[in-house]
């Protein structure tokens, strides 16, 4: 038993304290809370039992044993998956559908441009210009059989994706460890033309699965036919059967026979490798495919096609038409690039539009590569070269991406990064004259290793103490790199974005000495600015875009009297004046140009693997670039070699019939190229631009030459007036 308290002094008890009665009253109101929680919690644990006791005799009247159960439980969980399936399905469909907002979805497609000369002559097309003026009932019976039995024979059977034969696919790349055959039926192959990129990306064929099947819920089969045969691009620049077969065969696609269809169908699926233009013999083994195809999905018998495999189709010769390929690709990439500013109230996606391009320049560019890589190819082992040559505000006027266009569409000229060698060194001594230096700033050839790089000079040899200007013209690489590390390479790195280089130009030790990666179209427009006096100058093809009406849309605002000064006019009459002597006294003396003053820079990267000569007139600018796809290296081949001899031989047909413009910062008459001694100079073939001979053939012509004239002059006979070789 719990202790009382003691008794009060008097014997009576006492009265309890505020603070006691206040705690008695807050336990007795937390026991009641208590106890009516507990009653609660109770009493809704009777009612969810009871009605989880009813749910559960409810469904006892479903429950099933044995096979039924496996029965149901399998159709349970096909229906959860099902839902799940169906959340996710929607989630990857609503992209695919977005691309199908525009109203206008059915004409939507590429721009349709045509591109003139800057003389306004027509020089190419680029883009869908759709033409369904054949209808499909009119077209021949043999060629929309050809096209389905090779693209999607069970095409009127299936919904928009062709199972059976994407199964079929599928297992015949497995057996053949490789993608020989193509699983996607024609609505999905018109869903990609339609909306989509080729990029080969599973999102992509997500989407396409999507939008075929919506194509076939909009669209009757004869429609998705007829546009897929309409839109389909079949090379030549041709989109649709009837573009292609005026192309091909300059005839409509009514009258093409089984041979010429058979050579069609087999274009859907590689037009730049199954061209006849292109490849003739790989074009019939397509055909032949073909017509295997028609034999074996039982559309034609043998027989039928007998006639068309002893008589192949025969296409029309295109392979003298000079069609400048690599710089209508250019030019329409840019003119995407300006149609998508416009209005669009102008919008129309059909154009008309006139380039600064210039056949002469780019004929003589083409015939310069061609003939120099026949002629030294071999000897340097080199396999590729590209050429760009602009105005001197930029106006691209010709554009060569490599050897051969319908070999490799790839444009070595703006799309291929190589490293430019020395012709990255103006970047490095035009920032050091806007730093405080000039031409006469003495500089040090010696050794110099920084951590260790140690980088030499060509000769492998130093020459000491010397102005930047000496330093320049012979190309030696240690006062480069002195000169770099007093200005900083961000400073130099800046200097060349802002003169137009876009591509990455990481801070390394070798960068003085072109350690980056830069396209030839980049070279091109910064040392334009040497020619335009400092001003910052944009490459660019499009001069005016026009509708077909004639209303004009936009215009070219070139402006190098308002253009930015990137330079300032007193670094360019520093620079052009050691760019001019280095082609006059330093490594690119094979670029002299009679009666006009030119300066520029070689550049040869490690183990030969790039040629450059990026030379430049108060007129224009060219680049030159040589080299191999693969990087393999060339034989010893120097920017001085066979660059500055192809740019020559460009330049001196660009520079025929124009005023002569002064090269800014140069002051004084050009030299006059010396030829008296052309037969032993290692640029002879440089006077004999369409000549394809040996160089040994053409340096006893020569010499034949001399001696029939020193004979005629012994014999007293008068010269006659020749300037062939001058030419």
């Amino acid at each position: 038993m719990a202790d009382s308290p003691p008794p009060s002094p008097s014997g009576k008890g006492s009265k309890k304290s505020p603070e006691r009665v206040g705690v008695t009253g807050l336990r007795r109101w937390l026991l009641d809370l208590d106890a009516r929680l507990n009653a609660a919690l109770f009493a809704l644990w009777v009612f969810l039992r009871a009605k989880w006791d009813g749910y559960s005799a409810f469904m006892d009247r479903f429950h099933v044993n044995g096979v039924r159960r496996l029965a149901v439980e399998g159709l349970s969980e096909a229906a959860t998956l099902g839902a799940c399936a169906s959340v996710l399905a929607l989630a990857l469909a609503i992209p695919a559908f977005n691309e199908t907002s525009d109203e206008d979805w059915l004409k939507k497609s590429e721009l349709a441009v045509t591109f003139l000369d800057r003389y306004g002559n027509k020089i190419g097309e680029r883009g869908i210009k759709h033409n369904d003026s054949v209808p499909l009932e009119e077209m021949p019976d043999h060629l929309i059989k050809a096209v389905l039995a090779t693209e999607d024979r069970r095409f009127y059977e299936h919904f928009g994706i062709d199972i059976a034969g994407t199964l079929r696919a599928l297992t015949t790349n497995v057996r053949a460890g490789g993608v020989v055959q193509g699983g996607s039926s024609i609505t999905q192959q018109l869903a990609k033309n339609l909306f989509l990129s080729n990029e080969r990306t599973i999102e992509r064929k997500v989407k396409e699965a999507f939008l075929a099947i919506w194509l076939e819920s909009r669209l009757k089969k004869n429609e998705i036919l007829k546009l897929y045969l309409d839109r389909a691009y079949l090379g030549g620049g041709a989109y649709g059967v009837d573009a292609a077969a005026q192309y091909y065969f300059a005839k409509s696609a009514r009258e093409v026979n089984l041979a010429e269809a058979a050579m069609l169908a087999g274009l859907f699926k590689a037009p730049a490798r199954y061209a006849p233009h292109v490849n003739l013999p790989a074009a019939r083994a397509r055909a032949s495919i073909v017509l295997d195809n028609l034999v074996e999905a039982s559309f034609m018998t043998e027989g039928q096609v007998f006639g068309a495999r002893r008589n192949p189709a025969r296409a029309v010769d295109r392979r003298e038409e000079q069609t400048p390929n690599y710089y209508l690709d250019y030019a329409f990439r840019e003119v995407q690039q300006i149609a998508a500013r416009l209005p669009a109230t102008v919008f129309d996606r059909v154009f008309l539009v006139r380039t600064a391009f210039d056949p002469a320049i780019q004929k003589t560019a083409d015939e310069a590569i061609e003939s120099s890589l026949r002629q030294f190819g071999r000897d340097y082992n080199a396999g590729q070269a590209a050429i760009v040559v602009m105005e001197a505000n930029g106006a691209l006027r010709a554009m060569v991406g490599g050897r051969d266009y319908g070999e490799s569409q790839f444009n070595r000229a703006t799309d291929a990064l190589r490293q430019p060698g020395s012709a990255f060194k103006p970047f490095v001594y035009a920032t050091a004259f806007m730093n405080g230096m000039t031409a006469s700033t003495i500089v040090q050839d010696a050794p110099i290793c920084l951590g260790n790089w140690c980088p030499q000079n060509y000769s492998r040899s130093y020459y000491g103490s010397m102005p930047i200007s000496q330093a320049l013209t012979l190309s030696l690489n240690t006062p480069a790199v002195r000169v770099a590390g007093v200005v900083g390479r961000q400073k130099i790195v800046d200097t060349a974005r802002k003169m137009g280089l876009t591509t990455e130009l990481r801070i390394s030790a070798p960068l003085p000495l072109g350690a980056a990666e830069v396209t030839v179209f980049d070279m091109t427009q910064a040392f334009a600015t040497f020619a335009a006096n400092g001003k910052r100058v944009r490459g660019h093809a499009a001069i005016e875009i026009r509708s077909l009406t004639g209303e004009l849309l936009w215009r070219d605002g070139t402006d190098l009297a308002r253009a930015e000064q990137i330079l300032p006019v007193s670094v360019i009459n520093e620079m052009n004046p050691i760019l001019v002597n280095v082609v006059e006294n330093g490594t690119a003396r094979r670029a002299i140009l009679n009666g006009v003053i030119s300066g520029g820079k070689t550049g040869t990267t490690n183990a030969y693997r790039d040629a450059w000569f990026i030379g430049l007139t108060g007129n224009f600018v060219a680049a030159v670039w040589y080299g191999n796809d693969d990087y393999q290296p060339l034989r010893r081949m120097t920017g001085g070699s066979l660059p500055a001899m192809t740019w020559h031989k460009v330049m001196t047909v660009a520079h025929q019939g124009v005023t002569i413009v002064p090269l800014p910062g140069v002051k004084r008459d050009a030299p006059k190229r010396d030829t008296s001694n052309v037969a032993s100079s290692p640029d002879t073939l440089s006077r004999t631009r369409n000549s394809t001979l040996p160089p040994r053939a053409v340096e006893q012509l020569l010499k034949l030459e001399r001696a029939l004239r020193d004979a005629r002059s012994s014999a007293g006979i008068p010269a006659i007036n020749d300037n062939r070789a001058a030419n």
